[in-house]
């Protein structure tokens, strides 16, 4: 009888939101946001002399609180319309220039309130922007974090195709070589484990190298990618099988992408998930015509979080992944113009909020 009481009890979560109400399961938002261009207005040792004052985009200290306001609103706002007013316990972004503009980001009124910790580490990346994660102390408590290098050569370039212009896409986000050792410095990885209301989660941040100078040629930095993050996650499988990992990030490559479906190895239905797999739900929702970015006016899921096979395995006395979403209110996209549709995005004229639009997901957990 207890195993039919729980089979009724998990189509109830997924049918009605009453649930969560009568206190019956708890649920946590888990979102990801490529924070775009996230600089402050102090010239610093890294190539930000573009976002200054006296720089190109006269980037100003108005502008700057601006960029912060409207980055708290959409974050403090992800995850309240559904079941509860609480913003997310984890956040993962990227795009950021240092640890100041996040501690500047977190003190927002709109995000004050919720108390987010920070775990970043400054990046190799030639702009000089780097990858984060925030997090709720009353409800996370990392117990280990890492930022793990990705390397990639310069020799290790496609081909691509040099009579399709179509295959070039114009990027603040250049891929530049360091000409005494070929390499190309990007984004680290970064690892966090620890503690979620007492269970343990392992999250990996994520920003992949851009499709600068074109998606063939640059394919292979995005495929090396994939295997690096396959890596750290087969490291926590050895450890733990059933281990609960979250990778999150702007990949710059698609759900179907090389790059995710063999360096990571993501599928697309739950059903096709074995032991130590790796289920990315923003598959599904690319075929029914989602987007959290458009190029050309063709739109694509580059922001994803996948899970592995323990968010999955229907123990609803352990956190279990509920459902994914793109967040884009109408505030959030350009309702005008050529640009029509499309995230609104900082420009000389108007400090919108990114060129991305945001990602999450749900967890629940059945109340002991």
């Amino acid at each position: 009888m207890r195993k039919i009481k729980n089979i009724t009890l998990v189509f109830a979560i997924l049918a009605t939101t009453t649930l969560f109400a009568q206190g019956k399961f708890e649920l946590h938002t888990v979102a990801f946001y490529n924070f775009e261009n996230l600089f402050d207005t102090i010239n610093q040792e890294n190539n930000d002399e573009e976002w200054l004052p006296n720089g190109a985009q006269n980037w100003t200290h108005r502008k700057y609180q601006q960029k912060l306001h409207n980055l708290s609103r959409v974050l403090s706002e992800i995850g309240t319309g559904d079941q509860r007013n609480n913003s997310p316990v984890i956040i993962g972004g990227c795009e950021i220039e240092n640890r100041g503009v996040l501690e500047d980001l977190v003190k927002q009124p709109l995000l004050a309130k919720e108390d987010y910790g920070i775990v970043h580490f400054d990046s190799p990346d030639k702009r000089g922007i780097d990858v984060a994660l925030l997090y709720q102390k009353k409800h996370f408590k990392p117990t280990s974090y890492v930022n793990i290098p990705l390397y990639i050569y310069r020799s290790m370039e496609g081909k691509g195709d040099k009579d399709k212009d179509k295959d070039k896409e114009e990027s603040d986000d250049k891929i530049e070589t360091d000409k005494s050792s070929d390499r190309v410095y990007t984004r680290d990885q970064l690892l966090v484990t620890g503690l979620l209301d007492g269970e343990e989660v392992s999250i990996i941040v994520n920003h992949w190298p851009s499709r600068s100078g074109g998606e063939k040629k640059s394919a292979p930095f995005r495929e090396a990618a994939g295997i690096l993050n396959r890596k750290i996650m087969d490291s926590l499988f050895a450890i733990n099988p059933k281990a609960k990992i979250i990778s999150m990030g702007d990949l710059n490559d698609g759900t179907y992408n090389k790059s995710v479906k063999e360096g990571i190895g993501a599928k697309r239905k739950k059903e096709e998930v074995k032991e130590k797999g790796i289920y990315n739900p923003f598959e599904e929702m690319f075929y029914k015509g989602n987007a959290t970015l458009f190029h050309r006016d063709a739109g694509d899921i580059f922001d994803q979080i996948l899970v592995s096979e323990g968010f999955i395995d229907k123990d609803y006395k352990k956190f279990q992944y509920w459902k994914a979403g793109i967040y884009n209110k109408p505030y959030m996209i350009q309702n005008f113009g050529q640009y029509k549709g499309y995230p609104l995005r900082h420009s000389l004229t108007e400090i919108g909020y990114s060129d991305h639009f945001p990602v999450y997901i749900y967890l629940v957990r059945e109340v002991k």
